[in-house]
């Protein structure tokens, strides 16, 4: 893990955790509110099949890590990823985002930086729909929680006797970032879906079809209001189809990539 200062403005600098994994083409990989070990092992997986370069950031507040108040929102945090990716230099980049990481990247999207390609956006939330609404987690217990977000729910429970008090403090900090960054308990902003129309990069919005969290059709709204982009249901996934069926969101991943390459070469997959 590799922290980077990133500088907004002469007075707002924040610090991120960064976790790397292999190299090659740049992808950012943004978790959702079950943090950044949400999206660990499709970042490996994206390693192992393609010769990528995948950052997965913590946004602050998430795991522990310190969050400064002028951190208070998910338009906050696209331009401090923007930013990231200006000061890294990097060219071409991917940006996939899973529940409020799709949300920030949907935020980025809006912000039309050069330096980005292309968008995935997994079961995001952050859209006003009517008839719609996103479930609101903070109540629920992590059962409750499991049969939202899971299509077979059982398998991915989490015992509560089990956990360590680490892991219990996790969670709660978890929580609390979320809260600050959604906007307890709503997880919207009335403005986004109006906004979503300026967006010009591909987009790929992808959703699994049990998502009890914001349903398919919330999904089909985001797409619908985005010019560019194309809408991908995920059979039997629920809230987190690259935990539940990591080898469908790879692929998808995969073929709007290489159909989204301004190169002459798709992706150089590992033989």
């Amino acid at each position: 893990m590799t922290n980077h200062a990133i500088t907004l403005t002469a007075d707002k600098q924040v610090d991120i955790a960064v976790d790397e994994y292999g190299s090659g083409q740049p992808f950012l990989l943004l978790h959702g509110g079950a943090g950044p070990q949400s999206v660990t092992g499709l970042a490996q997986r994206l390693v192992s099949s393609e010769r990528a370069h995948v950052y997965v950031p913590t946004h602050p507040g998430f795991g522990g890590t310190s969050r400064p108040d002028w951190v208070d929102s998910v338009g906050m945090l696209a331009d401090i990823y923007v930013a990231f990716i200006d000061q890294l230099d990097l060219h071409d980049v991917t940006v996939i985002g899973s529940s409020i990481g799709g949300w920030i990247a949907a935020e980025m999207a809006v912000r039309s930086s050069s330096r980005i390609q292309r968008f995935i956006l997994i079961d995001a939330a952050g859209i006003a729909v009517e008839g719609q609404s996103v479930a609101d987690i903070f109540p629920l217990t992590l059962d409750e929680l499991a049969k939202l977000s899971y299509h077979n729910p059982v398998a991915f429970r989490i015992d509560p006797a089990m956990l360590t008090d680490i892991q219990k403090r996790g969670i709660a900090a978890n929580r609390q970032a979320l809260a600050v960054y959604g906007g307890q308990p709503s997880m919207t902003d009335p403005t986004l879906l109006k906004r979503l129309g300026t967006i010009t990069a591909p987009t790929l919005v992808l959703w699994g079809d049990s998502d009890g969290i914001v349903s398919p059709d919330y999904g089909r709204a985001y797409a619908a209001a985005i010019p560019t982009a194309s809408f991908q249901l995920l059979p039997n996934a629920g809230h987190l189809p690259q935990i539940e069926t990591p080898d469908q969101v790879v692929s998808a991943i995969q073929d709007f990539v290489n159909a989204h390459t301004t190169s002459s070469q798709p992706i150089d997959k590992k033989a």
